[in-house]
């Protein structure tokens, strides 16, 4: 038992990482109607809290290297509990936003690539895949406490109060810090590349913002920017940019390696096809994953209305097949293979999915919902079993941090894609959808018509039915015409939302794509395991 004692300590990081997200999630209207302000806002906040970490991630994982990686997980436990402080007493959406999506998402880029690399180097053969299974399981434990606690504290007491019991739980893992063992340092600390770190930030941040403004700005066709390039809506502009700098990037991580100076990341590192399929998929499985737990409280809580502890309870199902299959799956890997079991998991998925679609009406039935949800666990649970161990098993031991910054990069990247593609989807086809039927709805005169397309002209929220029906009785509208634009809304929900989950299906069909080059079974050697991981890293693979 005393040789788990460091796992516990760095689970309750992971578990914690994840507690909050979900917490977040569940409670988005709740904190629309605390803080007076619409989806989307709450959708920034989210979508930024992911950017942050996948923008700072590297930077931390080069820090870990730099100056001690249980020094930096301590550092970034006590950055993640102030953050948390802030955001439990946050009087303004900003205070929220600064709290939870900027200081918690630098202390989360600090904890977790020490975590992932303090993992590795306390467990060695299968010791470290059941590692990998553990955390992922607990992963998947905070996904599945966070909505029924958080709904639950949410309807019934305060948001806050999830936020005041992460303090204690910090509190909690830095007395607990001698658990984890001092890895011994080899050869000479690296410096930071400042440079570099500037640019990665820069790209990354650029990119992601982009995609979450889309939904205001538009993507071509300007609907309400700031500002407009030759015309257009500056989204894909800003993308472009982000890419141009992440390209720059590349050349200076490249020269920096050339020089033999040290980079913040080995780029190299992505020429290895085990490595480079592993973090493509775990990009993949956060954005679907968050992608969908946005979207699915949006109907629970705004089309059927139900509170945030109802909300909880229906999420259970997929964040309890998600810990038991995490948990149980590692074993699976070891026996045929991680590849056959992503296959499987991506299977799993996109059928989940469907069945999903399918139980997206004007009234929920719970018994479809509830398959389909825990159907959608069994998929994640199988990929999270896997990815973890599969990425810092295609390194070798001086490697580790750089690994886990690539790894938590990924997935945090994944993260605030799902949350920015997709609602940016979710919203588009709202509007496109409530354009359509207000046009062809014979029951609408053309003065309405007008009016609402003024209103899209505005903007467009994604907001309860009833909201639709008061501004349209505001507007003077007779009654026919009220319950005809209320239905044509309530419609276009319907179609917003499918359009969304469908995106999420089309993600799950890609990952295929770069599932090749995963270990194949018992008998396979990816080859960058050859050319140099330690024999520890390569026992561990299968």
């Amino acid at each position: 038992m005393k040789r788990w004692r460091a796992l516990i300590v760095l689970g309750a990081a992971q578990f914690l990482m994840v507690l909050d997200t979900s917490v977040m999630n569940v409670s988005i209207s709740q904190l629309v109607e605390d803080f007076d302000t619409e989806v989307t806002a709450i959708q920034a906040v989210i979508t930024l809290y992911a950017l942050v970490m996948a923008a700072f991630m590297l930077i931390g994982g080069r820090l870990g290297d730099i100056v001690g990686r249980r020094r930096m997980f301590v550092l970034g436990m006590v950055v993640y509990g102030i953050g948390s402080g802030l955001t439990a007493l946050a009087p303004a959406l900003w205070v929220l936003m600064l709290g939870w999506s900027v200081i918690e998402g630098l202390g989360a880029a600090m904890v977790l690539p020490a975590m992932a690399a303090l993992v590795a180097e306390s467990y060695r053969g299968r010791d470290r895949a059941i590692a990998y299974a553990v955390i992922g399981g607990l992963a998947g434990a905070g996904i599945a406490v966070g909505p029924l606690l958080g709904g639950w504290v949410t309807t019934y007491l305060t948001w806050r109060l999830v936020f005041a019991g992460e303090v204690v739980v910090v509190v909690a893992v830095l007395l607990c810090r001698r658990m984890i063992a001092t890895p011994t340092a080899s050869g000479p600390r690296p410096r930071m590349d400042v440079v570099g770190a500037v640019l990665s930030a820069a790209g990354l941040g650029l990119g992601v913002l982009g995609v979450l403004q889309s939904s205001t700005w538009g993507w071509v066709q300007p609907r309400n920017p700031p500002f407009t390039v030759l015309g257009f809506a500056p989204t894909l502009f800003v993308v472009g940019a982000g890419a141009a700098v992440l390209a720059a990037f590349r050349r200076w991580e490249r020269r920096r390696e050339h020089e033999s100076a040290d980079p913040l990341v080995h780029l190299s590192l992505l020429s290895r096809p085990v490595l480079r399929s592993g973090l493509m998929t775990l990009l993949s499985q956060n954005l679907i994953l968050l992608g969908l737990f946005f979207t699915i409280p949006l109907y629970l809580q705004v089309v059927q209305g139900f509170d945030a502890f109802e909300t909880g309870l229906r999420l259970l199902p997929v964040s309890a097949t998600m810990l038991v299959t995490s948990l149980c799956a590692s074993s699976l890997g070891r026996a045929v293979g991680p590849r056959r079991v992503v296959r499987l998991a991506l299977t799993t998925l996109v059928a989940a999915i469907v069945w999903l679609l399918a139980t997206i009406d004007p009234v929920i039935d719970d018994g479809q919902f509830a398959g389909a949800m825990a159907l959608l666990g069994v998929g994640v649970g199988l990929l999270a079993s896997q990815l973890g161990n599969v990425v810092q098993s295609g390194v070798g031991e001086e490697e580790r941090s750089e690994a886990g910054g690539l790894q938590f990069t990924a997935q945090n990247l994944g993260s605030a894609l799902g949350t920015a593609l997709i609602g940016s989807l979710l919203i588009g086809a709202l509007a496109h959808a409530f354009t359509t039927h207000v046009e062809e709805n014979p029951r609408l005169s053309e003065e309405t018509r007008e009016q609402v397309g003024v209103a899209l002209e505005a903007g467009i929220a994604f907001i309860p039915t009833d909201q639709v029906r008061s501004a349209a009785e505001r507007a003077g509208l007779p009654p026919s015409e009220v319950d005809a634009v209320a239905e044509s809304y309530a419609s276009a929900q319907l179609q917003g939302l499918k359009a969304a989950i469908l995106a999420t299906g089309g993600v799950a069909l890609a990952s295929f794509l770069v599932t090749p080059h995963l270990p194949a079974g018992r008998g396979s050697r990816p080859r960058e395991q050859d050319a140099g991981a330690t024999a520890g890293a390569t026992g561990s693979t299968h």
